[in-house]
C-alpha cells in the first residue's frame, strides 16, 4: 500500500518465516515482524545509513538491524538488494534497493 510520500509498507505478513535455535513463533513473530517492517519502511528510500544511524531512527539494537537487513535479501522476505560499503574503522553503511517485481511467490 502506497503512502502519501510514495513509499510502501512492507507487504510481508502472511509469508514471513523467521527461524533460529531459540525462535518461538508465538513469542517472536509479532516482535520480529514489527522490526523488519520498521527497518524496511525506513530504508526503502535508498539513503545510505550506518547501523548506528538506523538504531537511532528505529530504536532497535544494531545486532537486530543487521539480522533484519540479511533477512530482506532472502526470497521469503522479498529478495531485496541490500548494498554495503566500507566507511572506516570497521564501520559500514547500508542501502536498500527494493525489489518491486520479484516479490515472494506467496506474497502480494
Amino acid at each position: 500500500m502506497k503512502k502519501p510520500d510514495g513509499t510502501e509498507d512492507l507487504p510481508l505478513l502472511g509469508y514471513m518465516r523467521f527461524n533460529g535455535a531459540d525462535y518461538k513463533p508465538k513469542r517472536d513473530d509479532e516482535r520480529l515482524g514489527a522490526q523488519i517492517k520498521k527497518i524496511f519502511n525506513l530504508m526503502q528510500d535508498g539513503i545510505w545509513r550506518t547501523l548506528p544511524q538506523i538504531e537511532t531512527q528505529t530504536g532497535y539494537p544494531q545486532a537486530s538491524i543487521s539480522a533484519q537487513l540479511r533477512h530482506l535479501r532472502k526470497e521469503r522476505f522479498g529478495s531485496h538488494i541490500v548494498e554495503r560499503r566500507y566507511i572506516e574503522n570497521g564501520l559500514y553503511e547500508y542501502c536498500l534497493i527494493v525489489n518491486k517485481k520479484g516479490r515472494h511467490k506467496d506474497g502480494p
